[in-house]
């Protein structure tokens, strides 16, 4: 059977971030005591079920470190005693930038983690106060060079562009910052004002970039990273190589995976569901059917998020017939407008195709 992606939502923050509109929590020591239990119940409950090796476990968020590395230990082993755990598997977790007070690096080394994401955003603290950010990029730089130490070498950094009052230089140091500090993957994301935040209640007062200032500060990274040895491989990730997100490459290659926690998603047996945002039915294993999952034009879809594209020998293997030529027409079309390039082995979006991928994708698809 082919190997899975294990997602573990961890749905507290100690504040809200005025940008963020993922579902989170403050939580108290007797909520976290009672949300690791609730985990590790539907873990082993998963494991039970399933007869797969999983090759990479997540654990995001939220804000995955305020469980504090006692309980993030506590909640790997169950993965470790419920599922066959791949001896190379990628095990990530997403922690704070001011980790150095909150958890024990070493022993979470030694415990299986072997793969950090930290929630940089900029290395200008003015920009992180505006984004709402409570570090600065001191503490960040203290909490990679911590990692480190304890025998981490594979971190990443996530950095935000278009933030208000980012500018080409502000931007440029922010991307050399992360160089500096030898991590092995940025992740770099155009900044979305999104419905339920701070920033959307304000979004008539910031001053927010326009869509044509946006694909220049997107172009300015993809370049500024390339320099400075960060190969893209997704629309907004990039690794050096042999660092890419191997969990995320389950999701872009529409491979299986399982999500647990309250908003996560699944795709297993060809089955989509997730769990509401809702404690109490994560807590009773209520689930949503969502759809059938990994047909073609989903396949499609996430294949041409990443710079290989869609790769036709790939496609004809999963599917067992060839790629449309209609399809192939189109992109031939797209590709006289810089979108996309075209020859015998696939189809993959240019930087400029990236910056408009919803449109492209739609209109290959359709």
């Amino acid at each position: 059977m082919n190997t899975i992606g294990l997602y573990l939502h961890i749905p507290f923050c100690d504040g809200k971030c005025a940008y963020c509109n993922f579902f989170s929590r403050r939580g108290s020591e007797e909520q976290l005591n009672t949300y690791a239990d609730h985990l590790i119940t539907s873990i082993r409950g998963w494991g039970e079920r399933l007869d797969r090796t999983v090759d990479t476990v997540y654990f995001g968020g939220g804000t995955p470190s305020l469980l504090g590395h006692e309980r993030l230990i506590r909640i790997l082993n169950s993965v470790f005693e419920s599922f066959n755990v791949d001896e190379n598997a990628e095990i990530t977790v997403e922690v704070n930038p001011t980790s150095t007070d909150e958890l024990d690096f070493r022993a979470m080394r030694t415990a299986g983690f072997n793969r950090l994401s930290i929630g940089l955003q900029s290395a200008n603290d003015n920009e992180l106060k505006i984004l709402g950010r409570r570090h600065t990029a001191a503490d960040a730089k203290r909490t990679v060079e911590r990692a480190q130490t304890a025998g981490f070498d594979n971190i990443s950094l996530d950095v935000m562009l278009a933030v208000p009052e980012q500018t080409n230089e502000s931007l440029d140091s922010t991307l050399a910052f992360c160089a500096s500090c030898g991590v092995q993957h940025i992740s770099a994301y155009i900044l979305k004002i999104e419905e339920g935040t701070r920033f959307y209640a304000l979004k008539d007062q910031l001053p927010l970039f326009d869509d044509d200032e946006q694909a220049a500060f997107y172009e300015q990274t993809v370049g500024t990273l390339s320099d400075l040895g960060y190969r893209q491989y997704e629309i907004s990730n990039f690794a050096k190589e042999g660092y890419e997100s191997r969990h995320n490459l389950h999701y872009w290659h529409d491979d299986e995976y399982i999500g647990l926690g309250p908003s996560a998603h699944s795709f297993i047996e060809d089955r989509r569901f997730y769990y509401d945002s809702d404690f109490q039915r994560f807590y009773h294993n209520e689930v949503t059917e969502e759809s059938t999952g990994g047909d073609s034009d989903e396949y499609i879809m996430l294949a041409l998020r990443l710079t290989e594209g869609l790769v036709f020998e790939h496609y004809e293997q999963r599917f067992g017939q060839p790629v449309n030529n209609k399809l192939i027409s189109a992109a031939k079309r797209l590709e006289q407008q810089g979108l996309c390039h075209v020859d015998e082995k696939g189809i993959s979006l240019t930087v400029k195709g990236f910056l408009v991928s919803n449109a492209v994708i739609s209109y290959l698809i359709s």
